[in-house]
C-alpha cells in the first residue's frame, strides 16, 4: 500500500498536565503537514499561521474541558467609575464660572436582562451583544468534550477507494459558521425596510428548514443553547 492510501494518524493526544497548545481549547486542529504531521490554528492568534500542537503555550493557554474565566469575573465585582465631569461652565455675573453638576459622574452598569426595542421587536441586552459577537466571529461556541480530538471517519462503498478521515474540531467550526451565517441572515430579513410582513415570513421559512436540515449537528454542541432549533413555535 502507497503512502497516499494509508490511512491518516491520529491526531495527538497528551497528558492534563502537559503545557503545550494540544491541550488549550483556542488551538483547532486542521490539517497534516508532510513533515510535521498534524498541523492546527490559534483562534485568537491566527498571525502565528499554522504549527503543530506539540508548540508550548503562551499567556492566553486555555485547558480544554474549563470554562475560560474573564478579567471581571476574576476581579470580583466592579464598582461605578467615577468619571470627569464634562458639564458645560455656566458664567455667573460677577464673571466667574462654576459647572451645571458638581461632584464626579457614576457609571453605572446596565442590567443585560434589559430589553431592548427594536420597531416592535425586543431582545435582551445579552441576546443582541451574543448577536454582534457571532457576526463578527468573535463569540466561542464549544464543542462537546467527547468529541475533542476526534475524528469523522469517511468510508466509500467501494473497498478498492481510500476513506478519508476529518478532524471533528475542523467540521464543527464550519458547522458553526453555516450557523452563525444564517442568524445574520434572519436578522437582516427580520430588520430588510423594503420587505412585506408576508416576504419576510415566507423567508423566513426557508431559514427555519436550514436550522431544521442542520439539528443532526446538535450531537456536536456542548451547549443546549448553541445547537440548532428547527421548529420556533408558532411564530
Amino acid at each position: 500500500m502507497s503512502d497516499a492510501d494509508a490511512p491518516a494518524p491520529p491526531v495527538p493526544t497528551f497528558e492534563p498536565h502537559d503545557k503545550v497548545c494540544g491541550n488549550c481549547k483556542l488551538w483547532r486542529v486542521h490539517s497534516i503537514d508532510a513533515s510535521r504531521g498534524w498541523v492546527g490554528e490559534c483562534r485568537v492568534q491566527p498571525q502565528r499561521a499554522l504549527f503543530p500542537p506539540s508548540a508550548p503555550i503562551c499567556n492566553v493557554f486555555a485547558p480544554r474541558g474549563e470554562a475560560v474565566q474573564r478579567a471581571h469575573d476574576a476581579q470580583g465585582p466592579q464598582r461605578p467609575r467615577a468619571l470627569k465631569s464634562i458639564a458645560p461652565l455656566v458664567r455667573t455675573a460677577a464673571g466667574a464660572t462654576r459647572p451645571t453638576a458638581v461632584g464626579p459622574t457614576l457609571v453605572h452598569r446596565i442590567d443585560p436582562s434589559s430589553e431592548v426595542d427594536f420597531e416592535g421587536d425586543t431582545m435582551t441586552r445579552q441576546e443582541l451583544m451574543e448577536l454582534f459577537l457571532e457576526a463578527s466571529g468573535l463569540a466561542e461556541v464549544p464543542l462537546a468534550q467527547k468529541w475533542e480530538g476526534g475524528t469523522v471517519k469517511l468510508v466509500p462503498a467501494n473497498p478498492e477507494l481510500q476513506a478519508k478521515d476529518l478532524p471533528i474540531d475542523a467540521l464543527f467550526h464550519k458547522v458553526v459558521m453555516v450557523r452563525d451565517r444564517l442568524r445574520v441572515l434572519e436578522q437582516k430579513l427580520n430588520a430588510h425596510p423594503k420587505l412585506t410582513d408576508a416576504e419576510k415570513v415566507e423567508m423566513q421559512q426557508y431559514v427555519t428548514r436550514c436550522y431544521g436540515s442542520l439539528t443532526t449537528f446538535n450531537v456536536l454542541f456542548r451547549e443546549k443553547s448553541d445547537q440548532f432549533v428547527g421548529q420556533k413555535g408558532d411564530e
